[in-house]
């Protein structure tokens, strides 16, 4: 699905990204991990083509093509949650789930509003309201639905339980492990150190946009100075 070999990225004369490694297989889950500002989110950009490569390659879905746009990348089946949701505002529930709906790439469509909406029946309840009228909660998972309208290949989710209440974020990581269970490839960036351990096959761990450790969830649970060493604030 993605690879990212010695990745180099940054902003203007800043270089925030330094030899940046690790791969997502098909129907896998990779957790992203780190403390604020550790390169985290500037390694979603990169791979989304929104920030240039420095260095290094990405092979998405087996095509390492240099300088695509974001459009292409979405096109091409990678889904994305931004981190802070970014909906429309100022468009319905219906509207935003309706505008991004693209069919499977082998034709069948998979995520379909009837979808979505039994995923989250609280987007049910809330078809005609505006984007700025909805709950954190209700947002992240619409934002959420609006990248599965995309039928994507990987699904990329940049703090999607950040800011929302408990039973919220509980929802959000039940609705991943669904997606999991259904053999959708994803790549998650949370704080949640025991959320990400149940749910992931493979993490990754930033440090001054380095990757200092990587490790299934069973060495991650082994080693508990990995926490106050790369995780602790």
């Amino acid at each position: 699905m993605l690879r990212l070999h010695e990745v180099e990225a940054g902003y203007g004369s800043a270089q925030v990204l330094f030899g940046v490694s690790f791969a997502i297989e098909a129907g896998a889950c990779v957790s992203l991990m780190g403390r604020n500002g550790m390169g985290k989110t500037t390694t979603v950009r990169t791979i989304m083509g929104q920030l240039p490569l420095r260095g290094g390659s990405i092979d998405r879905f087996g095509d390492a093509t240099p300088g695509r746009e974001s459009f292409e990348l979405a096109r091409a089946g990678i889904g994305l949650v931004p981190e802070g949701r970014q909906i429309f505002s100022n468009l319905t529930v219906v509207e935003n789930l309706s505008t991004f709906h693209r069919p499977a790439r082998d034709g069948e469509t998979l995520w379909t509003m009837d979808t979505v909406l039994d995923l989250f029946p609280r987007l049910r309840e809330r078809l005609g309201h505006a984007g700025n009228n909805l709950s954190g909660g209700e947002q992240q998972m619409l934002a959420i639905g609006r990248a599965l309208m995309t039928n994507p290949r990987l699904l990329i989710l940049d703090e999607a339980t950040e800011g929302l209440a408990p039973i919220i974020r509980q929802q959000i990581w039940d609705c991943l492990a669904m997606l999991k269970a259904a053999g959708q490839s994803i790549l998650v960036i949370d704080k949640n150190i025991g959320a990400l351990a149940r749910l992931a096959d493979h993490h990754c761990i930033l440090e001054k946009g380095r990757v200092v450790w990587q490790g299934d969830s069973a060495a991650l649970r082994a080693d508990p100075q990995l926490t106050s060493r790369y995780l602790g604030v």
